[in-house]
């Protein structure tokens, strides 16, 4: 075996493929977009930031050959919830520009929340997967097969009762609107 064949069969971390390089780019435009998300003060902009966080994800999936997923990605969340955020916002006349109701000045509470809640997560996700290991020989784990496999067998309930959720929180911003229209 040549050096050159050694070379191209060692992929490391010191020489990334051009999938990874993608993969972290796309990343850091999903992080950009979801912080913009987070700390934008216009409502609108906020649901539209989220849609290309939402859409980064999903590119996301692409690369990881996860098809379904980033379809289901799309679908749901960026088709569906998204949409659903923009409805109750048009519907619940909420301000269009800059909202002094959106800033409470407890941004520094805020960051300390939202950081003890990320290193919670780190610390449960490392946890939990400290000792898993990928069968390389049975189905691909982001195929349709193994994905509905599990989402029938341990997921059908919550994805039922977020269906209810949403639905709730839809005719909640109907009759919302109603009564402020009742109310002239």
């Amino acid at each position: 075996m040549t050096l050159a064949a050694t070379a191209q069969q060692t992929q490391g971390f010191l020489s990334p493929s051009g999938v990874e390089i993608a993969f972290v780019l796309v990343g850091l435009v999903t992080l950009g977009a979801a912080l913009v998300t987070v700390v934008t003060r216009q409502l609108v902009h906020a649901a539209l930031w989220l849609v290309v966080a939402l859409g980064g994800l999903a590119v996301e999936y692409l690369l990881l050959t996860a098809e379904f997923i980033a379809w289901v990605q799309v679908l749901i969340y960026v088709g569906s919830v998204v949409v659903l955020l923009l409805f109750g916002l048009m519907l619940t006349r909420a301000p269009i520009g800059r909202s002094p109701d959106a800033d409470s000045g407890n941004r520094p509470v805020a960051l300390a929340v939202a950081l003890t809640a990320a290193a919670a997560l780190v610390w449960v996700v490392v946890d939990a997967f400290r000792t898993t290991w990928i069968d390389l020989d049975g189905a691909v784990q982001g195929s349709t097969e193994v994905t509905g496999a599990v989402l029938f067998r341990h997921w059908v309930l919550p994805f039922e009762a977020l269906s209810v959720l949403l639905l709730a929180a839809l005719v909640g911003a109907i009759v919302l609107s109603r009564k402020k229209e009742q109310e002239r």
